[in-house]
């Protein structure tokens, strides 16, 4: 395995192998809430900035077997994923512009409001983390190499897993607020909205989603300069 892979396992591994599982609760009673937190962000943004350093050495060598495509993806498959990966990126950052309840270090917040969920949040309860899995799933669909299915795929695992452990742990730190928050909310993107718990209201979510387009639109424009690969290359 190379850099890159090692990368990717650990960074899958400390966000499903411990901080959703009881592995976080035994290390935030032995050391504290805020210095788990600290290590664990440390820990992610090492394992990242070496994952991507890792992933530029792959792709630079014509003779990594990671590089192998495993399957050519059609015309209509990389039209699908402009779509997603577009969406995906624009509901991310629109939920990190977004503290909610699902927020790491904002768990209280909006809990007590008469409308807990309110704009993007209206969407789903979970916007970072579900950005995160669209965007990979639209990258699946344009990308057949084997590292492509590694990372793309490992990561949209990992952010669909990660909702459900902060459910859990919602449900376990606030039962009563956290129960009014699940009810005019949901997990799956608009689904609460088309089970009439929740209506869709633009407007609240405003400057937030318009910013979050831009982004995304600015990431795919210089996606070559970013990354090394045009995204709307054929």
């Amino acid at each position: 395995m190379n850099l890159f892979a090692w990368a990717l396992a650990g960074f899958v591994l400390i966000h499903i192998g411990v901080s959703a599982t009881g592995l976080r609760a035994a290390l935030v009673r032995g050391m504290g809430e805020w210095a788990y937190r600290g290590l664990f962000s440390l820990a992610s943004a090492a394992l990242l900035a070496a994952m991507i350093i890792g992933l530029g050495q792959m792709r630079a060598d014509p003779f990594d077997p990671l590089n192998l495509p495993l399957w050519s993806p059609p015309i209509w498959a990389r039209q699908g994923a402009y779509v997603l990966v577009l969406f995906g990126v624009s509901l991310a950052f629109t939920g990190l512009f977004t503290p909610g309840p699902t927020f790491a270090g904002f768990e209280k917040l909006g809990l007590a409001r008469p409308e807990p969920a309110h704009g993007v949040l209206r969407i789903t309860r979970h916007p970072f983390l579900w950005g995160v899995a669209i965007w990979g799933a639209g990258h699946l669909l344009a990308n057949g190499e084997r590292f492509a299915l590694m990372l793309f795929g490992a990561l949209a695992l990992m952010a669909v897993l990660g909702t459900r452990s902060i459910d859990r742990k919602g449900a376990a730190r606030d039962p009563e607020g956290w129960a009014k928050f699940a009810a005019v909310s949901s997990n799956v993107p608009f689904m609460a909205i088309a089970q009439g718990r929740n209506r869709l209201a633009l407007g609240e979510i405003g400057w937030r989603g318009l910013l979050g387009i831009a982004i995304a639109v600015a990431i795919g424009l210089f996606h070559r300069q970013l990354f090394g690969v045009a995204a709307f290359s054929t």
